[in-house]
């Protein structure tokens, strides 16, 4: 069987925190199998139309953006990272007396960063990478000519978020299973738009060194800054991939939803509608109600977590289904990214028969 994992224990590299708010400044421990000091944080409100915040350890968790605005960045402290979790403030949004907050958590380098400089109309900066787990950090300075970015990963991402620090501008998503031909469309994390068409990755799929970036300013202005948030698959941890709907769902005897096969069993699932106006829906198996997963948070909006039995998908030990029908994830004949890390692996590294990993 081919489907054994590269990563035996997925939380020594992503971790899902839920907590409710004291307003007491605490620190706050990732407590799954390993212990783990985050570089990339995604922290959203769940009671609460809060922002979607996100820090990183190359610019520092004294600054966030926002993943559901499409404004600079910010000067602020959300949470702060330490070797076994996190750290939040008595005056934190995400610390407010009795609400309640979830936070997903990758690990990069510890902050350390690998540079590269500007060569023509190739931006420089730099970039912190944990090639294990296929995820890099990359800051880079725009130069307004079409150009190409290290990313350190030595595999081709299938999945970039890159937003200007310095000024306004959409995020601007690359996805290598969005259309056709991925390299040529791109979608934007803080809008529900559908697919759009431009020259925002130069016409050019990434390689296992770079990912290219025209010359809009929304990815390549002269003299702006930008991050970058590069992922590439790693199998039994992470999956980029597609579905198309087909408009049923679970409670019809005769056709049921569309089954999506990962090789693990995910802890965090994020869906895009790619052919039509929809949101970015974020499901993880840390909140009530994952199985199946009915409350979603939303990566385009300050909305609080909704629940019902509509848009609902669940997690199996190998991937995930969609439960219901409905436009948002499972209009028939509808395109549909997907974002997954996995809470566990199908299949454990070394094969023994093709048993599946020991469950936690």
């Amino acid at each position: 069987m081919a489907d054994y994992t590269t990563i035996d224990d997925p939380s020594a590299h992503f971790q899902i925190k839920i907590w409710t708010g004291n307003a007491t400044s605490r620190t706050i421990a990732l407590d799954s199998n390993s212990t783990m000091q985050p570089d990339f944080s995604w922290v959203k409100s769940r009671s609460n139309a809060y922002e979607n915040y996100l820090e990183n350890s190359s610019s520092g968790t004294d600054k966030y953006i926002r993943s559901n605005r499409s404004s600079a960045q910010d000067n602020g402290t959300v949470v702060t990272y330490n070797s076994t979790g996190f750290g939040i403030g008595s005056g934190a949004e995400n610390n407010e007396d009795s609400t309640t907050n979830v936070g997903w958590f990758w690990k990069g380098n510890g902050g350390t960063r690998s540079t590269f400089t500007e060569s023509g109309d190739n931006p420089g900066g730099g970039y912190q990478v944990n090639t294990t787990a296929g995820f890099s950090i990359v800051d880079y300075t725009g130069t307004g000519g079409a150009g190409t970015i290290s990313h350190g990963l030595t595999a081709k991402p299938e999945f970039i978020m890159v937003k200007r620090t310095s000024g306004t501008a959409d995020w601007n998503v690359y996805h290598a299973a969005n259309t056709s031909a991925p390299e040529t469309d791109y979608l934007r994390l803080n809008l529900t738009n559908a697919t759009s068409d431009a020259t925002r990755w130069n016409d050019t799929a990434p390689t296992t060194s770079v990912f290219s970036v025209g010359t809009d300013d929304a990815v390549n202005g002269d003299a702006s800054t930008y991050l970058a948030f590069v992922f590439a698959p790693k199998q039994g941890f992470s999956k980029f991939g597609k579905y198309v709907g087909n408009g049923a769902s679970d409670a019809a005897p005769s056709t049921l939803g569309p089954f999506i096969y990962t090789g693990f069993s995910p802890a965090l699932v994020i869906i895009k509608k790619t052919s039509a106006v929809d949101s970015w829906y974020l499901f993880d198996n840390k909140r009530a109600g994952y199985d199946p997963a009915v409350y979603r948070l939303y990566g385009e909006s300050t909305s609080a977590e909704t629940g019902g039995t509509n848009n609902t998908i669940q997690f199996t030990s190998n991937g995930f289904k969609v439960r219901f029908h409905g436009g948002s994830l499972n209009e028939s004949g509808g395109d549909y990214v997907y974002m997954a890390w996995a809470e566990q692996p199908f299949v454990s590294s070394t094969d023994t028969n093709s048993i599946p990993a020991t469950a936690r």
